[in-house]
């Protein structure tokens, strides 16, 4: 019996792709998907002010009170924050990805492979809380800025309005600092990656042509890394849009989207606003898709 199932499934090797393929399609669909379906669906009904209950009828109103002042300054603030982390992350990873991919030996190269990666084994709510513990006003950095006696320099910067706070533990730059540090990674090994696969004979023929260092890396370099940039910037722009740990800890009153859908769903049980506040960073994501898209940066994965 077995042996003729066996004939059978080795004579259709379509058929054994189909079964094999089958279980995790079949998961995607009905977990990931349906849940997104669900979320979608609920996004169009409201709540209920009287009640408190959710209505299950189709309407826009739930919709049209994300274009109310204070939910389109949530999605700006936590667009401008997830722009400016992705940038900060293109700046630290792309001089280290280079060494990495061009000078580092083998045994370097390991090291700070290692160096990169061991952040990711441990708990990500462990690595935050640390952090926390970094940035309060008894940590070590306020500690270091009295030794070097920056306190005063520290005290003016919290005391700007939009970027400070008590202390950097609750603030916007505690919360950007946080995010560049926790989502760097992601940045790092997709362009190392790119640069890998960039010819070192385009760059020396770029050098024999009498190109600078800065025309090879602009007209050269930076074209065929492209891709990793964004590929990493997919990771640093999405997971700070949907995070909502780091505004909480870190934050003031100043909302981020992850941070309102859990308002909004866990304590005043508006799932309908919650749904569709989920809606934003798929939009906003799709849009940054098609925009690489357009400047040719899949072209080359």
């Amino acid at each position: 019996m077995l042996n003729r199932i066996s004939t059978f499934l080795y004579r259709r090797p379509k058929l054994v792709l189909a079964l094999l393929l089958l279980p995790p399609l079949l998961w995607f669909v009905v977990v990931y998907l349906g849940a997104l379906l669900t979320m979608l669906i609920n996004s169009f009904f409201y709540l209920d002010g009287f009640t408190g209950k959710v209505v299950p009828e189709f309407t826009l109103r739930t919709y049209a009170k994300l274009f109310e002042t204070t939910n389109l300054q949530i999605f700006g603030r936590t667009t401008l924050m997830a722009a400016l982390v992705t940038l900060a992350c293109v700046a630290i990873a792309f001089p280290l990805s280079y060494y990495i991919a061009r000078f580092a030996s083998p045994r370097l190269k390991t090291w700070l492979y290692l160096a990169v990666t061991i952040p990711l084994w441990s708990s990500y709510v462990v690595r935050v809380y640390s952090w926390k513990l970094i940035l309060a006003q008894e940590g070590i950095v306020s500690w270091f800025a009295r030794l070097v006696r920056l306190d005063g320099v520290l005290g003016w910067y919290l005391g700007l309005p939009a970027v400070g706070g008590p202390s950097l533990s609750v603030s916007a730059t505690g919360v950007f600092l946080v995010f560049v540090y926790i989502w760097l990674p992601y940045m790092i090994i997709p362009i190392q990656t790119a640069l890998e696969r960039v010819p070192k004979s385009l760059i020396e023929a770029s050098g024999d042509l009498g190109a600078n260092s800065a025309q090879t890396f602009r007209n050269v370099i930076l074209p065929l890394a492209f891709p990793g940039v964004v590929a990493g910037s997919i990771f640093t722009f999405s997971l700070t849009l949907g995070d909502f740990i780091v505004p909480s800890l870190f934050g003031n009153s100043s909302f981020y989207i992850g941070k309102a859908v859990l308002a909004y769903q866990g304590t005043s049980g508006n799932i309908p606003l919650a749904a569709a506040f989920t809606m934003g960073p798929i939009v906003i994501m799709v849009v940054y898709l098609l925009i690489a898209r357009k400047l040719g940066a899949f072209d080359a994965l």
